[in-house]
């Protein structure tokens, strides 16, 4: 172990910040470790299948219920974020727009990474099971593994994991369905189904965005093993024309309205536009736009859905 001399120990302790800054420190990191934003994302859809699966108009909600659901699935999605970062940290390092993760930069010890994420998952994963139903723990379960266990080590070894990773992503709002009706009916299908079309553009772009930080990574997605961008281009453009029809089909299953069929023709094409943009013009600028239009159609049409939707 090192030892320093008094002047040195003096002027470390000079320079230390407060115990209380130090805390504050560790706090932001442990929060970050979380991905906050992408926790709240998993949250307002699984609100959102919540909201679409409860009988009667909105004050008739079960607030208790939904308070529930949120709180273990904010769980369950901050602990899965947490395992990522534990899992990749080798790989975030290598990345310049993930090296500065708590992990990944060194800030933070991987075990106290794993012991936190860990222990947010199964407390999740506890809460759904006894304060909402065990079929809401199930697919909270499903959706840890397949993103921790089967996501995360795919994006080392194909450009295939981004379709995979979808599932996942996906799933919160067939959990929020099941909290609220105890079963899966049509209506969770295709809010999965919606979602899940939703991602891909939007990864897709990112990926082409950030394509030569994922080669320093060593991760092939699709943009690095495609350097020309056509299949890229080619695949936003079929998942973006797919998602089409299909966000119209809450309509035609009686849970929303004339003014979502309307609303959503016209997110799902102006989504589709972008993905159609970028496949004919494959810069930076189009993947650019491509991001904004998929950061503006997810909540544009949840929005039309709720408001819409059928008592």
């Amino acid at each position: 172990m090192e030892t320093l001399d008094l002047a040195s120990t003096t002027d470390a302790l000079d320079a230390a910040p407060a115990p209380s800054a130090v805390r504050r420190v560790a706090w932001r990191d442990l929060v970050e470790l979380t991905k906050p934003r992408i926790t709240l994302m998993v949250a307002v859809t699984a609100a959102a299948g919540f909201v679409m699966a409860s009988p009667g108009p909105l004050a008739g909600l079960e607030l208790a219920l939904l308070a529930h659901l949120l709180l273990g699935t904010s769980l369950v999605a901050a602990g899965a974020s947490g395992l990522n970062q534990v899992v990749e940290r080798d790989v975030d390092a290598r990345m310049q727009r993930t090296a500065d993760r708590p992990i990944a930069s060194g800030r933070m010890d991987p075990d106290v990474g794993l012991l936190f994420s860990v222990a947010l998952s199964v407390a999740g994963l506890a809460w759904l099971t006894v304060a909402v139903n065990p079929l809401t723990a199930l697919l909270g379960a499903l959706t840890l593994a397949g993103y921790v266990f089967v996501y995360t080590p795919m994006k080392r070894l194909s450009s295939l994991a981004t379709v995979v990773g979808a599932v996942p992503g996906a799933v919160p709002p067939m959990m929020g369905w099941a909290a609220a009706a105890d079963r899966l009916e049509p209506g969770a299908w295709i809010l999965f189904g919606i979602l899940f079309l939703w991602q891909l553009p939007h990864f897709l772009a990112i990926a082409w965005m950030c394509r030569d930080d994922y080669a320093r990574g060593g991760m092939p997605m699709l943009p690095v093993a495609d350097p020309d961008g056509v299949r890229t281009g080619r695949q936003a453009v079929l998942y973006g024309a797919a998602l089409v029809p299909v966000s119209l089909v809450p309509t035609l299953l009686g849970l929303t309205g004339p003014v979502y069929f309307a609303g959503a023709l016209t997110l799902s094409l102006g989504y589709f536009a972008a993905a159609l943009l970028f496949q004919r013009r494959r810069t930076g600028t189009t993947a650019r736009r491509l991001l904004l239009a998929s950061v503006a159609y997810f909540p544009a049409i949840l929005a039309v859905m709720l408001l819409d939707r059928v008592v």
